[in-house]
């Protein structure tokens, strides 16, 4: 296996997700905005028990999702470095309170950026090899399964991302790439019923899925 690229590896659900994939033993990169979250991730990786000699090796690449030539050129590398990945995770998000009317047109065009067009990029990027292949599997973290006036920005991103999984799953689905979302229906914590490492057994029960078996949503209510 050529292992999984986790797109968003910052701490809770990404890192979460990076671990329960170098449990099973698959190589692993990781890609963040920043060297600080990188070098706390892939310490965090590096220390789980996975029975291979040396452990799993860690792929790291600093990129903003929201930056096309540089997740671009992050996706690239790490397939450089570990082989065309067998799942792809994409788990950036700008989360943040915000009612109707409160953002400015930038603010949500940033947000958009992040929650969706990211995830797109990323898919563009990744899928298509993958539908050559015969088999991968794209999934994103999703959430917000009921609009809430109080969080509109993340809403209407969560929403998008539902379609777009919809949508890549009719483009790539048929030549054997499992798309599908984790929508997570809380907030995300350790030690509750949301709690990172729970809700990471979704994105490779997913992954290991039987064709005849996928789902293209799981929604982790807590």
């Amino acid at each position: 296996m050529s292992g999984a690229v986790v797109v968003g590896a910052g701490p809770g659900i990404g890192q979460a997700v990076a671990r329960r994939f170098a449990r099973e033993g698959l190589p692993v990169a990781l890609v963040a905005r920043s060297e600080e979250t990188l070098k706390s991730a892939a310490e965090a990786v590096r220390a789980v028990e996975t029975g291979v000699p040396g452990g799993v090796p860690v792929f790291t690449a600093v990129a903003d999702s929201t930056d096309e030539t540089a997740l671009r050129a992050a996706l690239d590398a790490a397939a450089a470095e570990l082989g065309p990945p067998d799942v792809v995770v994409y788990n950036a998000a700008l989360i943040r309170p915000d009612r109707p009317g409160e953002l400015s047109v930038r603010a949500h065009q940033e947000a958009w950026a992040v929650n969706v067009v990211g995830a797109l990029t990323t898919a563009a990027h990744v899928a298509p090899g993958m539908a050559r292949r015969g088999g991968g599997s794209f999934i994103v973290t999703g959430g917000m399964p009921e609009a809430k006036p109080e969080y509109v920005s993340l809403s209407l991103g969560k929403a998008g991302v539902r379609a777009l999984v919809e949508l890549l799953d009719k483009e790539y689905g048929p030549s054997g790439v499992h798309v599908a979302t984790v929508t997570v229906a809380g907030p995300v914590a350790p030690g509750t019923p949301f709690d990172p490492d729970d809700i990471a057994e979704h994105y490779w029960r997913l992954h290991t899925q039987p064709r005849e078996r996928w789902q293209r949503e799981v929604v982790h209510s807590g």
